[in-house]
């Protein structure tokens, strides 16, 4: 079973796994619940967030049919730094012929890239390859057995705050659950939504989250570009609530029933009812109205992307897709809009994978972090019922093996 939980500013999501008799691993339940403690994808109230958690996983649980120990979660933001990095060794000595590279070359060069200063508040989540060089042969995916002198290698580096991971561990344990591993939200998500073309072609991932907007730039099967910027839905939701004068709560209403960022998609004569504040009457507004507040301000985030991508990387350009996830790309419009700010076609709105069970429950651009999560996560999952009936069975094997060797003794003596 492998449990991901995606610990969002606006919801929580959970989502489980499990191996079916032919070993294919399948969605058992899934369940959503409203976040509290949370700001701009940071804690800001444990015990707050550790209900919420609780509550979540509780529902999932019933939804699934199965008890829930531990989880895997996901950690983006402003918290979140990506660098690339270089390490090179040498194979064979000076004067001495070429030899085959092995796996211990590769665990060298690899230490070798992997020494960078880092403060000591930063811990190292990734180190992912991008590409081995083998004297002067660049783009080499495996150089295990090539002939060589010297070996270089491309990794990305991504590293996380320490204290926001322990406070994430925090918060599942006091939940009452264990915390098996942490992943990079955006590479959660190329997990579930990117193929493997886009990802050699080069693709950017940007997940539109609540609280934040976080970047992935993929380019020949690895990352060159971590990223994030501190804003999300939730600055439209304010937006919209400052221009008409009403609660957050009736704005986020509002963006979710007739929200569009781009005036082209805007359906003539649609009104929605916007409820009065203060015993004021409720009036009508049309979307036309709704749409000249959020589309400058979803035209904003896309140029602090694009700017971001500019000042991390050298890509003048790139032959995959723009590829939206999280609960911003629902937005009506989003795909036309991302289209005129990065002047491309290539733009999608980024669907999880199926992966059987209530495939509805999971079929929005929302849940592609946590069904990532899930698939990304299968091959560390250990099946704990058959180690736990291996372990007893050595344990006995154990008892009666110290017994023979105590009657051995005795008989000697």
């Amino acid at each position: 079973m492998i449990v991901g939980l995606d610990i969002g500013t606006s919801c929580i999501r959970v989502a489980i796994g499990e191996f079916d008799e032919n070993g294919e691993l399948k969605i058992a339940g899934t369940a959503c619940e409203k976040s509290i403690g949370l700001r701009n994808g940071n804690i800001v109230n444990i015990e707050a967030a550790s209900n919420a958690i609780r509550n979540a996983i509780e529902n999932a649980e019933q939804n699934a049919g199965v008890e829930v120990h531990s989880c895997f979660t996901i950690v983006g933001g402003d918290q979140i730094e990506g660098m690339n990095a270089t390490g090179k060794v040498a194979v064979s000595s000076k004067g001495k012929s070429q030899r085959e590279i092995s796996e211990d070359d590769i665990n060298r060069v690899k230490e070798s890239a992997t020494a960078v200063q880092m403060s000591l508040d930063r811990e190292m989540l990734h180190v992912i390859t991008q590409e081995y060089i083998v004297d002067h042969i660049s783009g080499i995916k495996d150089p295990m057995h090539r002939l060589g002198v010297c070996l270089e290698a491309a990794v990305h580096i991504i590293t996380a705050s320490k204290t926001t991971i322990q406070n994430m561990r925090t918060c599942i344990n006091r939940a009452g659950y264990n915390m098996d591993g942490v992943m990079l939200k955006t590479l959660a998500s190329v997990h579930s939504v990117a193929n493997e073309d886009e990802m050699e072609l080069g693709s950017i991932i940007v997940d539109m989250g609540a609280g934040t907007t976080d970047i992935l730039v993929l380019l020949h099967g690895a990352p060159v570009c971590t990223a994030s910027i501190p804003v999300g839905g939730n600055l439209v939701t304010n937006d919209i609530a400052i221009c008409l004068g009403i609660p957050v709560a009736e704005a986020e209403r509002i963006k979710i029933e007739a929200g569009c960022c781009y005036m082209d998609n805007v359906e003539r004569g649609r009104t929605v009812i916007v409820n009065g504040v203060g015993g004021q009457h409720p009036r009508e507004i049309s979307q036309a109205e709704i749409c000249e507040i959020i589309a400058p301000r979803i035209e904003e985030i896309f140029e602090m992307v694009k700017d971001k991508i500019i000042e991390k990387t050298t890509l003048t350009s790139i032959s995959g897709n723009i590829i939206l996830t999280g609960g911003g790309a629902k937005m009506d419009g989003i795909v036309e809009c991302v289209q005129d700010s990065f002047d491309t076609d290539n733009v999608r709105i980024g669907y999880p994978e199926k992966m059987g069970g209530i495939e509805e429950d999971y079929a929005g651009p929302d849940w592609s972090t946590v069904i990532g999560l899930v698939r990304a996560c299968k091959d560390t999952v250990v099946r704990q019922p058959k180690k736990a009936k291996k372990l007893s069975k050595n344990v006995r094997t154990g008892e009666h093996s110290e017994n023979k060797i105590l009657k051995m003794l005795k008989s000697l003596f």
